[in-house]
């Protein structure tokens, strides 16, 4: 059973950085992983994915300001958070899929808070 478990989350001021975290229990094939974020009584929203070649894709709203990356045993995931907004305020998950990223996401962490003050 492939498990996950997100870290680094906290309460930052606006402009601040984090790095969130996302160990992984087993990846032996190198599968699409992913960074969500879901803010209070908003929909879950995509913010990056890592697919098998490595391959990245960013939402709109974070470009240019979120980093994820992958250690080479890709065990670890990483978010970058740089010039951070209130708006970013959010519980942020990790997830992995079962194989290309285009088929979906199906193992999830119990999420890390990122909380921006203004």
């Amino acid at each position: 059973q492939v498990q996950l478990l997100e870290s680094g989350g906290g309460s930052v001021q606006a402009g601040g950085s984090l790095r969130l975290s996302c160990g992984i229990s087993v990846n032996p094939w190198g599968n699409c992983m992913g960074w969500f974020r879901q803010a209070p009584g908003r929909e879950r929203e995509e913010v990056a994915t890592l697919d098998k070649d490595g391959s990245t894709t960013y939402a709109d709203s974070v470009k240019g300001r979120f980093t994820a990356s992958q250690d080479s045993a890709k065990t670890t995931l990483y978010l970058y958070i740089n010039s951070l907004k209130p708006e970013d305020t959010a519980m942020y998950y990790c997830a992995a899929g079962g194989s290309w990223c285009l088929y979906g996401f199906k193992y999830w962490g119990q999420g890390t808070q990122v909380t921006v003050s203004s």
